[in-house]
């Protein structure tokens, strides 16, 4: 694999002394595979995929490869995830009943996996603003039986006339840069240029602010990259934080291997470290960049309900 020049020098830059071993992982072009159970299907342990290689961190996820033309897979017990893409969903900690929109879903890995957390209880809206992928991301939802589903195919902007202040989480996994699928897809190399990141970042900042609206008070923004691009992960963490006062960083769990956000990487805010990084020298998966937010306002069912309280006494 041929690493653009620029982007070399760009995390030789960023990482120091770490980025020798940073850039040998991704030019050793050795991708790790992995895959989900999908618990919404009756007895769906008793599968015959190896399952020796169980990740601490997903408990229906493993480590190794999987054929999209086996029966297991069609009929939906099972589902190919590249490992620390699984994390994504692991950490907005969706409880039944909730209700949840993955507003960047396709091609339906995490909307899957957020479907089977949900059990059939609440709401699931899964988006994806490209036709055909969200055609691809209809057939992966439908695979897994899940009933509580709602697919759409808007852009984010037009779901707020519907969905203001509606959703308990949002989960905005953000097209971004895909510097994390450089080994997955060495044809994403192509796409790079030293202002890619900062394009993109443009882009996901329009994302967010819809995301925004379409979070209820009191309620949960998971925002994730495949990328390792400052400009797309603390910098856009710290805008967040900055653009929108009641919103607080909440620490993520960090299992072995998974890094801590980097202040340096963007104003020095102490509390981006609650953000996780997943690098390929330090963890088995390709990439990623997730932080979860958390916003402050006081719920409005809660406020009504003291009101209530307090005028029948």
């Amino acid at each position: 694999m041929n690493l653009p020049v620029k982007f070399i020098e760009k995390y030789q830059q960023l990482l120091g002394e770490e980025a020798t071993a940073f850039l040998t992982s991704l030019q050793s072009g050795k991708v790790q595979k992995g895959f989900r159970l999908n618990p919404l299907k009756p007895n769906f342990k008793q599968v015959r995929t190896d399952l020796s290689r169980p990740l601490n961190y997903v408990a229906t996820g493993y480590l190794g490869a999987i054929t999209g033309r086996s029966l297991e897979h069609q009929t939906g017990y099972l589902y190919s995830q590249e490992p620390s893409a699984m994390y994504v969903a692991e950490a907005a900690a969706v409880q039944p009943g909730e209700y949840i929109l993955d507003l960047c879903a396709a091609p339906g890995g995490k909307s899957t996996q957020l479907a089977g957390k949900l059990q059939g209880q609440g709401l699931l809206v899964a988006n994806e603003i490209d036709a055909k992928r969200a055609r691809v991301l209809a057939e992966n939802l439908e695979r897994t039986g899940a009933t509580n589903v709602q697919i759409l195919n808007e852009q984010p902007a037009k779901l707020i006339k519907k969905f203001k202040g509606f959703f308990d989480k949002v989960l905005v996994d953000a097209p971004c840069s895909g510097e994390g699928m450089f080994r997955k897809d060495p044809a994403a190399i192509t796409y790079w240029s030293v202002d890619y990141p900062r394009e993109c970042a443009n882009r996901q900042r329009e994302i967010l602010k819809s995301a925004w609206q379409l979070l209820k008070p009191g309620g949960q923004l998971i925002y994730s990259t495949c990328t390792f691009a400052p400009e797309e992960d603390e910098q856009i963490a710290a805008w967040l934080l900055a653009e929108y006062p009641t919103l607080k960083l909440l620490p993520l769990k960090k299992y072995s291997g998974m890094d801590n956000g980097r202040p340096e990487f963007a104003d020095g805010r102490a509390e981006l470290t609650r953000a996780v990084r997943l690098f390929p020298h330090h963890f088995q998966g390709e990439g990623h960049f997730i932080a979860k937010f958390q916003d402050t306002q006081p719920q409005p069912g809660r406020r009504l309900k003291r009101a209530k309280k307090r005028s029948n006494q």
